[in-house]
């Protein structure tokens, strides 16, 4: 049903809000600006007042996931405490939580295919939530000699990849419809796996 009684000011937050509706629902490619707009309860050429197309659109709804996500990793990681590897594994489970409970800002910002570098100020939200992963992975190698660190960068792009793989094969799905697995089991068992092999943390830990 269309929503009625939008003042100009609050606008253009109203078709962020229609359009991560109905990207949560067909995918970011799955609707059109009318629709946006229909579902925001204006006309179509209302919404070039404050988009130049569904592109710019779907990047602003990018934009405010990428905010909502670096507050979330920030505050799952907590400086590292209590121990840098809790802290690490908090993030992983900050990451599905996120993707389960933002799920039109999750598919705008990593399945609209729209490079964060679209913008100044996208790429400053993708660059502050990539930045926790980072320090993180930092704290973890500093047990290893300098010329033995992996390349921080490269555990972050893998830790990534590993993340949204299991969002997409396992945290979207009804629950227990892969049991005896949660996402966020396979996530912590996973990325175990992974820093052991890089020697980041002890067989032991």
């Amino acid at each position: 049903m269309a929503k009625q009684g939008y003042h100009h000011g609050n606008l253009r937050q109203a078709l962020v809000e229609a359009a991560l509706r109905l990207i949560a629902e067909r995918g970011p490619t799955g609707f059109t600006l009318s629709e946006a707009a229909k579902d925001a309860g204006v006309t179509p050429a209302a919404v070039y007042r404050h988009f130049a197309g569904r592109e710019d659109l779907i990047a602003e709804c990018a934009r405010q996931g990428y905010a909502i996500f670096a507050d979330v990793m920030e505050h799952a990681w907590n400086g590292g405490r209590p121990s840098a590897l809790a802290a690490f594994g908090a993030t992983g489970r900050a990451y599905l939580a996120f993707a389960k409970k933002f799920p039109g800002h999750y598919m705008a910002m990593f399945e609209s295919g729209l490079s964060p570098n679209r913008s100044p100020e996208l790429a400053a939200g993708a660059a502050r939530a990539e930045a926790v992963v980072l320090r993180a992975t930092e704290e973890l190698s500093r047990h290893i000699p300098p010329g033995r660190r992996p390349p921080v960068t490269m555990v972050a792009a893998h830790v990534r990849a590993m993340s949204h793989g299991v969002v997409e094969l396992y945290g979207r799905a009804a629950p227990g419809t892969h049991a005896p697995f949660s996402p966020e089991d396979l996530l912590e068992s996973g990325i175990g796996i992974y820093l052991r092999g890089l020697g980041l943390i002890p067989p032991d830990a």
